[in-house]
């Protein structure tokens, strides 16, 4: 995947390894103190599926990279002192541990960076029209949790993570 940057955007669709650490050197720049790079990896389930061995990913391609492109036009009116940002998503079959989006975004700060980069992936995922096949034992599906598109400018900051919160070095 060659790197095709605009107005340091890189927005790609490849049926190609990510290049995780040629996004993350691109992503430097030298007033921006902080890069986040969140990789999506093929897990061994999924909601209701056990025992998963594979995701197939396909893509409305015409479409993908435009509304990528529309992802980050929003991501840079809300933070506009974002330096770099790469959306960059797998199609065909990926096996378990392969990586299949990333969302790459470098700031001045890194709160900036870490909201930034949340909202990237998770317009992506709710505005791109890309979809995954499951493969586990035993069969095949579309994957679960299907939902309609939904423009970049209306996706909403997340409600909640399922992480334990982190005060002062420590979990509460």
């Amino acid at each position: 995947m060659q790197v095709t940057s605009i107005n340091n955007n890189w927005c790609a669709i490849s049926s190609e390894l990510l290049p995780i650490s040629e996004a993350y050197e691109w992503a430097i720049l030298p007033n921006c103190g902080a890069v986040v790079l969140f990789s999506g990896i093929v897990r061994d389930h999924a909601d209701g599926r056990d025992e998963v061995t594979a995701l197939t990913y396909e893509a409305f391609e015409a479409e993908v990279v435009k509304k990528f492109d529309d992802i980050v036009t929003e991501l840079r009116k809300r933070w506009s002192a974002v330096g770099r940002v790469a959306l960059l998503h797998r199609l065909g079959t990926l096996s378990l541990g392969e990586s299949s989006v990333l969302a790459v975004v470098s700031a001045p700060h890194r709160d900036m960076a870490f909201e930034a980069a949340r909202f990237a992936i998770d317009a992506l995922k709710e505005s791109a029209p890309i979809w995954k096949k499951e493969h586990w034992k035993g069969g095949s599906d579309w994957g679960t949790g299907a939902h309609h598109v939904v423009a970049p400018e209306n996706v909403k900051p997340p409600q909640s993570t399922n992480s334990t919160p982190v005060v002062d070095g420590t979990h509460s």
